[in-house]
């Protein structure tokens, strides 16, 4: 009885011992939780053997869109000690690399990481930094099929968080040179909380906008009140994501989300294994969806041209 109440005793510190010895990644959200994405990292991070839960386990923490919380969320992660931290975002990104000169950051962000500081060059990081960018100047394409349904159209809209200047500064230059090169009037306008989106809706109504383009993080974060209050206001509207399109945006034009976390998913799984961010190159996702609504399109007395449905990847009826 003595023996068996010992083996009883040792089994959980064994137990305990394990999951001790195994490694913790945590993963780092601007916005609210994201499944499709976490689904595709963990497709990513299981390619070639680790399974969440069972070799690893993953930490997520959620910003929620207050990107003031992202430094202090890092620095949890930092004092964890967690084996990489993945970053998913510019601002996201930004936080995990005041936190950490030491701990492997893997990111997914939309713009160039070597204009923000972030990597020494694509090729070869250095530093403790590496991940995957997004194909990031497809502005001036998603202005290119908003006009090509609506050629009438003259004055468009562009929403922007100026709590992310590094990705508003990038839209707003690629859409200013596109607008004109088509002979558009654009105007821009920022959003950086719910009662701001309100407030610039109100705004394109006044300047009389006839659509709108949208690529910005944040703004993906609020769709469900975005996809709304545009059809609340009749505004055709093009946006970088195809989270828009099923939830009832009217078209998207971008890259594809859950393939960039997938690829975050096999660098964090190289990394775990012992490779240096340094020597990992930054990959490119370079999958491109085009989506469009054609319910959406229909509520909003739209006809789309066939050559852009023959164009599209997915026509949701």
């Amino acid at each position: 009885m003595l023996l068996m109440a010992t083996v009883m005793i040792a089994a959980p510190r064994c137990l305990r011992a394990q999951q001790r010895a195994m490694p913790v990644v945590g993963y780092l959200g601007s916005g609210p939780a994201e499944p499709g994405r976490v689904a595709a990292f963990r497709r990513g991070l299981s390619e070639t053997g680790y399974i969440e839960g069972q070799s690893v386990a993953v930490e997520y923490l959620w910003a929620q869109g207050q990107y003031d919380r992202l430094l202090v969320l890092a620095a949890d992660l930092v004092r964890r000690q967690v084996a990489v931290i993945v970053a998913a975002g510019v601002p996201t990104a930004l936080a995990a690399k005041r936190a950490t000169t030491t701990i492997p950051i893997v990111f997914t962000l939309g713009v160039d990481p070597v204009e923000l500081g972030l990597v020494a060059s694509l090729s070869r990081p250095g530093g403790n930094i590496t991940g995957v960018v997004l194909l990031a100047e497809l502005a001036p394409k998603r202005l290119d099929l908003l006009h090509e349904l609506l050629p009438a159209t003259t004055v468009i809209g562009l929403l922007v968080n100026p709590t992310n200047p590094a990705n508003a500064e990038v839209q707003e230059r690629s859409l200013r040179d596109a607008a004109r090169s088509l002979g558009l009037q654009l105007h821009v306008l920022p959003a950086s909380s719910a009662d701001e989106i309100d407030q610039a809706f109100g705004k394109l109504v006044e300047l009389r906008v006839g659509g709108l383009v949208s690529g910005e993080p944040f703004i993906t974060n609020q769709r469900a009140q975005i996809v709304a209050l545009a059809a609340r206001h009749a505004m055709p509207a093009i946006y970088a994501w195809r989270e828009f399109a099923t939830a009832g945006g009217l078209m998207s034009y971008g890259t594809d989300l859950t393939d960039a976390s997938r690829l975050a998913g096999v660098y964090t799984d190289e990394i775990l294994k012992g490779a240096a961010p340094a020597d990992l190159p930054v990959q490119q996702a370079v999958k491109i969806e085009f989506v469009i609504n054609l319910e959406t399109a229909k509520a909003l007395g739209l006809t789309v041209p066939l050559p852009l449905l023959g164009r599209a990847d997915e026509v949701i009826e």
